[in-house]
């Protein structure tokens, strides 16, 4: 057994004494989750051991978010070590104990003012309103993008006494509004570039936990086409149903594939934007499949709320429409393989894909 089977086996251990699928209006995050996965340094995995973190591979950390995801885990682990994580490493700012939940949020509308020079990590001042904020009201620092007079900037606020609005994505997962008004944050400067390949690391992160999600809910549908009886046989013995299932693996297969890639992209240090926006491009396409057809197969019961299918489909929903819709990341990926004119067409095609 590897040292990543290891830590998704320990991911799981721990997952079985919660009741992810069970979550109600009054536990909107499950904190007693975090705890055991600090605890047990999951929180930290990807993150240099030198700057605070538990050491390990970008693919141990895609591990434990993939496995975090198929568990319906209301947990911003996501946020911690694929975006906010990395990028405040790679910032040169302090990154806060990974015991401490930290998410990320994009907030075109959050101004930052240097309050010194301004040149690498520094102090800045934020003023606006950071809206749909993952885990906002969890967490104890966000890892703001924002604007500046001179560029983007990368900017850690801690935010655990600021009061977030009460807001949730349909799977009931806090997207809250933060409203900064003068707030002290450390900060870096980025490059156009940068703050597009943050952008790109954003989405990626919800394209893994897609990938992840899709394929439990494929998963389950087979499984309970092939014990649900119906006319004296299982379900999965119908030509019909055998036609939904082949469409939902193709669809699956797809995003694994292009997903996969895109992190394989991040491990070279590769440009990942065009990769990533692939990623969530086919992940939200196949949402509209997959969760339509793992519904009509299971029928009524699917959508009860004593049935865990609803949890991960709802998070599908939310997650395609997170971190940039397909219709912008699409923009994005159009013009980056128009970029090289007629002749580069078919070399960016292929390495998108």
């Amino acid at each position: 057994m590897s040292d990543q089977d290891l830590v998704v086996e320990t991911v799981r251990d721990i997952l079985s004494g919660f009741e992810p699928f069970v979550l109600t209006a009054e536990r909107r995050w499950d904190a007693g989750l975090w705890s055991a996965l600090a605890d047990a340094g999951l929180t930290g995995v990807g993150l240099p051991e030198e700057a605070g973190g538990s050491g390990g591979e970008l693919a141990d950390a895609v591990a434990i978010v993939r496995t975090l995801a198929a568990g319906a885990a209301a947990v911003p682990v996501a946020e911690q070590l694929l975006v906010a994580g990395p990028a405040i490493v790679a910032a040169e700012l302090t990154l806060p104990s990974p015991e401490e939940p930290l998410t990320f949020a994009v907030a075109d509308a959050v101004t930052a003012q240097a309050s010194d020079d301004g040149d690498g990590p520094g102090r800045f001042s934020l003023t606006g309103t950071a809206t749909d904020v993952a885990w906002a009201g969890a967490a104890q620092h966000v890892a703001v993008l924002a604007t500046s007079a001179v560029g983007p900037v990368l900017a850690l606020v801690a935010v655990g006494d600021l009061p977030a609005s009460d807001a949730f994505n349909l799977a009931g997962e806090p997207r809250g509004s933060l409203v900064l008004d003068g707030v002290a944050a450390t900060g870096a400067l980025l490059t156009d570039a940068q703050a597009q390949e943050l952008r790109a690391r954003y989405a990626l992160a919800r394209a893994v936990q897609l990938a992840a999600a899709l394929e439990q809910v494929l998963a389950w549908t087979v499984q309970y086409a092939g014990e649900r009886q119906q006319f004296g046989r299982p379900l999965g013995k119908f030509q019909a149903i055998q036609m939904e299932l082949a469409e939902m693996a193709g669809e699956v297969t797809a995003v694994t594939a292009l997903t996969d890639a895109a992190v394989q992209a991040v491990e070279r240090g590769e440009n990942v934007v065009l990769a990533a926006a692939a990623a969530k491009v086919r992940a939200g396409a196949a949402v509209e499949v997959v969760a339509r057809l793992a519904h009509q197969v299971h029928g009524a019961i699917g959508f009860t709320q004593e049935h865990k299918l609803h949890h991960l489909t709802r998070r599908l929903w939310s997650w395609r429409d997170e971190a940039g819709s397909e219709l912008a990341w699409s923009r994005v990926l159009g013009a980056g393989v128009l970029a090289d004119g007629p002749e580069g067409l078919w070399p960016a095609l292929t390495r998108v894909v």
